[in-house]
């Protein structure tokens, strides 16, 4: 058996995808061409380099318990060998010599029990008690696959889904350089499937898909250039949002393009102004802007209705990761660049700065009355800000690892839920997800029963639970209050998002193995 570079590759661009480097990945995958390689990513499992790694080490660990004359060592007492240890070029032999020793200490220390034993000593000290069982979760919270409803077309990971806020559409975006819109009827496990396939011209001019499809056949339709050939972009699709009507949905691609659907699957505009990938799109809640983040560095304020760039706005210095609107008209963006700013339509300079991250930020959301601004990042900490000072008003330091994404409640003053306290969730690498009460800057709970990274936190309609996607496959349903956990779904992929429909009563999940899952808690009660 052997591995070619495309495939080496292809593990590594992967690795840098699942572990959250999005900017690293896009940057090796266009230097090793990933989109001209074969492979088919929908066939690679989540964690391969790491899991073809340990089995090459657990190849070695098997190599040192062999005999010279090719009898079996007892290896009861063998140590795992990292990485080093394995292409250091004596390793085997030193590993193997201390493996004989232990085992010769351990027979001499058997021998001394038996007899101990034998003599009617007591020897109940000497249990093994270092053992601990993984996390598990009562059977009674476990979603049967039954009560799923699993939704299979994509060739490749889905790494965004979103409902309609109007309708039961729900939205997703994969590697496979499509989006669909799957339409689900209020009494019916399957669901309708639009393809919303990305395409280029040939020579990278932009293309409209204009393809209406119910299946993975295509059902071509005539095109706008005479003699030119459409071909798939072979760019993940990176973002999507619907907006506030659930007329339109957007989305946006590696390709550096935005593309505004109809819900029929139809293209309305494309719109081409990025150099580069597009790693954020926001509607404002009015409809008539769209707002776009890039790894060129810039964001841009699209109209919508005529697919002109209001204006672009080139204030951070490393790629821009994401974007949220305060108001019809400012907005807040971060970057890799450890900066926050606050921007405004018309205006030539940010209207507020915020420094103070020591690593890049990764997201960043304005709370529902667009007073706070919460901000997450690579070094580990949530931060809140307001624009009536400089510096944050709370640095919250608790998580381990780095904070992937962030969501506040939809409670508190100017929702629909006035009396509810506001909450602020954090979802991180260190397999936990936090609850925080941001007036006093503490946390309410911490959430610790994934065992993987947490990539998606969202909340209920009504603020009364709180959905978490982890790579550990599993969607976690808790309630806010208490803390508790209410509901668990175990996937067939890990997990890359999670997403409430308008009416609280269904959870869609969209997994690394190609799938989107969807779960009806009304069958649950």
């Amino acid at each position: 058996m052997s591995i070619s570079s495309d495939e080496v590759n292809f593990l590594v661009y992967r690795y840098l995808q699942e572990s959250g480097f999005t900017h690293s990945a896009f940057t090796f995958g266009i230097e090793s061409h990933i989109s001209q390689s074969n492979i088919n990513g929908a066939l690679v499992p989540p964690a391969a380099l790491i899991s073809i790694i340990q089995k090459g080490l657990q190849y070695v660990e098997a190599e040192i318990s062999i005999n010279e004359d090719g009898t079996i060592l007892d290896n009861r007492g063998i140590e795992a060998l990292s990485l080093i240890d394995a292409v250091m070029p004596d390793v085997v032999q030193s590993r193997s010599q201390a493996l004989r020793e232990k085992i010769a200490a351990e027979k001499v220390a058997n021998a001394a029990k038996a007899e101990a034993q034998i003599n009617g000593e007591d020897t109940t000290n000497n249990v093994d008690t270092n053992h601990v069982d993984a996390m598990e979760v009562d059977g009674t919270m476990e979603i049967p696959p039954s009560k799923a409803t699993v939704l299979r077309g994509h060739e490749s990971e889905v790494f965004i889904c979103a409902w309609n806020p109007t309708s039961d559409m729900l939205a997703s975006g994969s590697g496979d350089s499509t989006a669909r819109i799957w339409n689900l009827t209020a009494n019916n496990n399957s669901a309708n499937q639009l393809v919303l396939r990305h395409c280029i011209r040939e020579g990278g001019q932009e293309v409209p898909s204009n393809k209406d499809v119910t299946s993975l056949d295509w059902n071509v339709k005539s095109q706008p250039w005479e003699g030119d050939q459409e071909v798939p972009s072979n760019k993940d699709v990176t973002s999507l949002d619907w907006n506030s009507e659930g007329t339109l949905l957007a989305t946006g691609s590696y390709d550096g393009f935005a593309r505004i659907w109809s819900t029929d699957g139809r293209l309305v505009t494309t719109l081409g102004q990025h150099k580069g990938p597009i790693f954020a799109l926001k509607w404002n809640k009015k409809g008539n802007y769209l707002l776009s983040a890039g790894v060129d560095k810039t964001t841009i304020i699209w109209d919508a209705h005529s697919g002109e760039a209001k204006q672009q706005f080139p204030f951070h210095s490393a790629p821009a990761l994401d974007v949220d609107w305060q108001s019809n008209t400012s907005f807040a963006s971060c970057s890799t660049d450890m900066c926050i700013h606050v921007c405004k339509l018309g205006m030539d300079k940010p209207i507020k700065t915020f420094q103070g991250h020591s690593n890049e930020v990764n997201a960043i959301k304005w709370d529902p009355s667009g007073t706070l601004l919460a901000s997450c990042s690579d070094d580990m900490t949530l931060k809140i800000w307001s624009m009536k000072q400089e510096s944050c008003v709370h640095d919250l330091q608790a998580h381990t690892k780095e904070i992937y994404t962030i969501k506040w409640s939809p409670t508190g003053p100017g929702t629909n839920n006035p009396n509810a306290q506001l909450m602020l969730a954090s979802a991180s690498f260190d397999s936990t997800v936090r609850l925080w009460d941001v007036e006093r800057g503490v946390c309410i709970h911490t959430l610790t029963k994934h065992q993987e990274p947490v990539y998606s936190v969202a909340f209920s309609p009504d603020g009364k639970y709180l959905a978490s996607g982890s790579f550990d496959k599993c969607v976690h349903i808790w309630n806010t209050q208490s803390g508790q956990l209410v509901h668990s779904y175990r996937g067939t992929g890990g997990i890359f998002e999670v997403c409430w429909n308008s009416t609280g009563d269904r959870v869609g999940a969209s997994a690394s193995d190609g799938s989107v899952c969807v779960l009806d808690l009304r069958t649950l009660k």
